[in-house]
């Protein structure tokens, strides 16, 4: 499968195509709640390993993810700056999903080594974002509910 990159405006043109587009978070659950895009859904790329105490790939993501919209789900991936969401779309392709889109620039924008932004995300351009989202959206919920259906 051919990895797909879009920018922010192409994002919320699919958004809101009306064409059954979702918009997955791939940040952490304190980054989304720090604002995201309007709708989006949450689940985290990388978690805190409990036994090392650093970020490390959630080993859960394409089961999570999968399980909870599908391989063919129509997703767009975004994450804070956009590194995250690509390797996220690489996964999900390696793990079978076969319509997956990564928005380059993520949530606040590519930097350069300087800090300075070199690539505007979602937010820098002005796009709807939101501090909130309902209990159907967050992490906590999806994880919750793809648990018990594979019980």
């Amino acid at each position: 499968m051919e990895l797909k990159r879009i920018v922010p405006e192409e994002a919320k043109a699919l958004l809101d195509s009306g064409q059954d587009y979702t918009y997955l978070d791939v940040r952490t659950v304190e980054e989304f709640d720090a604002g995201h895009v309007q709708g989006a859904k949450n689940v985290p790329f990388l978690e805190i390993d409990p036994t090392q105490g650093s970020m490390a790939v959630n080993p859960h993501f394409a089961e999570i993810v999968q399980k909870k919209f599908g391989k063919d789900a129509k997703l767009i991936l975004g994450c804070q700056k956009g590194g995250r969401s690509l390797k996220a779309v690489e996964t999900l392709l390696a793990a079978g999903s076969t319509n997956v889109t990564d928005m380059r620039g993520g949530y606040g924008g590519e930097l350069d080594p300087f800090g300075q932004m070199t690539f505007p995300g979602w937010a820098p351009r002005g796009l709807p974002t939101s501090t909130e989202s309902g209990p159907e959206d967050r992490y906590e919920r999806i994880k919750a509910h793809t648990k018990a259906a594979s019980e």
